[in-house]
């Protein structure tokens, strides 16, 4: 960490790390993660927690079964009671250092939705310029299988992009990647820098959560570097199992480093962090060198669509095996748009019969994932 320019931190704090076997929060390791943040805000920087816990914490005063993980129903009643105290503890431990904590609640949908989204981000503004650290977690007592985050990895990054934040830094039960997992017969090699998120690196991930307690393993994180790359940020997993990580990885730099990639446009980091889209529009491989060429995609190149999407839908486009290449906004919906499949711009006008746009996906409003 520089220590010398102000910067904007994201701290993901997972379940394993905040929530011990017996249930109960591990307040002592806590303090000296507050400590660091504490001496962060110092200095001047502003650091936005994201913070696991509320399922584990709820499921010990509830008595509910794999840490309330048994059923969806379970996890929302363990959030319900799990969030009012773990947003307590933050509030308590964050007040002894005379900080001002201050919750967000989010949900896939709060992030998907471009106009949600910026009310988030005006939001954590508002926020940081009065000097509050936010404590952000998914709303697990009202999100469902299919508008979850699946993990708070992922949510860091985009609430790091929503931050327009320097750094995301990842606390895991693990200090950083390895080529295999670091408890196998041979053991792994350790990666201390990654340049990008490619195939060969998302073959080192394994999905599991070694605790149990929490959602995410390697891939979400992998997944999480790859968000935040887009956004221009760059991303850290470091170990937390010692006292004083933050401290730790600013003396030591033991963890894997992420490098931030050049930085999307504000929209286009957008859309290509969206989990979520209205429709898929398959093309064929004339229209995927057009696109990675910078160009935009016609209805010429179109093989099928999916979908009900309407005009400035999200749309995931792929090729003919189910590979993504590209997301980014419809500038036609469905209905018009199956007209036109495999047409020339030529033909569009009389196929539709007004005067056409000129792509199906603009350039300018698409992103290559």
């Amino acid at each position: 960490m520089n220590a010398t320019k102000a910067d904007t931190i994201v701290v993901k704090v997972g379940s394993s790390l905040l929530v011990g076997e017996d249930g109960k929060p591990r307040r002592d390791w806590l303090k000296t993660l507050i400590a660091d943040i504490a001496k962060r805000h110092q200095a001047g920087d502003n650091v936005i927690i994201v913070s696991s816990g509320s399922i584990a914490l709820g499921a010990r005063k509830l008595d509910l079964d794999r840490g309330g993980r048994a059923s969806l129903a379970d996890a929302q009643a363990a959030a319900s009671v799990g969030q009012i105290a773990l947003s307590s503890l933050w509030s308590e431990l964050l007040g002894d250092h005379q900080l001002t904590a201050a919750q967000m609640l989010l949900t896939l949908d709060d992030m998907e939705d471009r106009k949600r989204y910026l009310n988030a981000t005006a939001t954590l503004e508002k926020l940081l310029e009065h000097r509050a650290v936010p404590v952000i977690n998914e709303n697990d007592s009202v999100a469902t299988d299919e508008i979850r985050f699946g993990d708070n990895d992922r949510l860091a990054a985009r609430v790091g992009q929503a931050a327009s934040a320097d750094r995301v830094l990842l606390l895991s039960d693990i200090d950083g990647l390895y080529d295999r997992r670091p408890d196998s017969e041979a053991y792994g090699q350790f990666i201390g820098l990654v340049e990008s998120v490619d195939d060969s690196i998302m073959a080192m991930a394994d999905g599991s959560s070694s605790s149990g307690l929490g959602s995410g393993g390697m891939t979400s994180k992998l997944e999480a570097a790859k968000l935040a790359n887009l956004a221009g940020i760059e991303l850290s997993i470091i170990s937390g199992r010692e006292d004083h990580p933050l401290e730790r990885y600013a003396l030591t730099n033991v963890g894997t480093l992420f490098k931030a990639g050049d930085g999307a446009s504000a929209r286009k980091a957008w859309l290509g962090g969206r989990l979520t889209s209205a429709g898929t529009i398959t093309i064929d491989d004339g229209a995927i060198a057009a696109l990675q060429s910078g160009g935009s995609l016609l209805a010429a190149g179109i093989i099928s669509i999916e979908g009900q999407f309407k005009r400035s839908d999200v749309v995931e486009i792929k090729d003919l095996t189910g590979l993504s290449i590209a997301r980014g906004l419809a500038e036609y919906d469905a209905l018009d748009c199956a007209k036109i499949i495999g047409r020339r711009s030529s033909e569009l006008e009389a196929l539709l019969g007004y005067a056409p746009r000129s792509a199906v996906v603009h350039r300018n409003q698409m992103v290559l994932v």
